[in-house]
């Protein structure tokens, strides 16, 4: 069986989730937590190298402040269960901002935690044109390895399949470059609503990809 090395997860649809159940929008993050637990799991006993977990954006704190103030609590707390679980962690976005959480600061480099293991990635206050901010100088030619050696998330490997959950068909902005050869597998379930099935179906419909990576 062919196990993608790369997994990225898009954990959409937290706020129609709270909504369908009679709460107000910025109650579904909490809702979003054991899900990702539990998919690191999965990962880790399918044997995937490395996951990536897109939290918020930058464009993502346009939303009314209870939304924000609710959803980067859920990051914060997101990474404490994660790390929890033993991983090689990076939280990575604009550590400048007053968006970025002050409790994830001490994960801005990769740390290995609770024995490490998985690669981990968690995406934070994360935004493409931050991330591509250090290509501005490098001319009209740059090679591939200039490319990704400028990149804030250069320490982030290629994406071999990006799962997004919630039914929406977009990338929403993740990490342009890693995602550029990456399949891409839609789960119509809300993220609160996760399944194991879900990562099962996707990992069997990538079984039947043609990956040549434009060879």
């Amino acid at each position: 069986m062919r196990i993608p090395e790369h997994l990225a997860v898009i954990p959409d649809g937290n706020r129609r989730w709270a909504e369908h159940h009679g709460m107000k929008k910025e109650q579904g993050y909490q809702f979003g937590l054991a899900p990702g637990v539990q998919l690191l799991r999965q990962a880790k006993a399918g044997g995937i190298k490395e996951l990536t977990f897109y939290g918020f954006t930058t464009d993502n704190c346009k939303r009314p402040r209870a939304q924000r103030e609710s959803f980067s609590a859920a990051c914060v707390e997101a990474v404490r269960l994660l790390a929890a679980e033993g991983a090689d962690l990076l939280v990575l976005g604009n550590y400048e901002s007053a968006n970025f959480p002050p409790e994830l600061l001490p994960y801005q480099q990769r740390r290995r935690v609770a024995g490490g293991g998985i690669k981990l990635n968690f995406l934070v206050n994360y935004g493409w044109e931050w991330d591509l901010a250090g290509l501005a100088d490098e001319g009209e030619n740059p090679s591939r390895a200039r490319i990704c050696g400028c990149l804030r998330s250069a320490d982030v490997s290629r994406i071999d399949l990006v799962v997004r959950w919630g039914g929406m068909r977009r990338l929403s902005g993740l990490l342009p470059v890693q995602a550029v050869y990456a399949d891409f597998f839609v789960v119509e379930a809300l993220w609160p609503d996760w399944q194991p099935e879900h990562l099962q179906e996707a990992l069997g419909w990538y079984q039947q990809q043609d990956v040549t990576l434009g060879g």
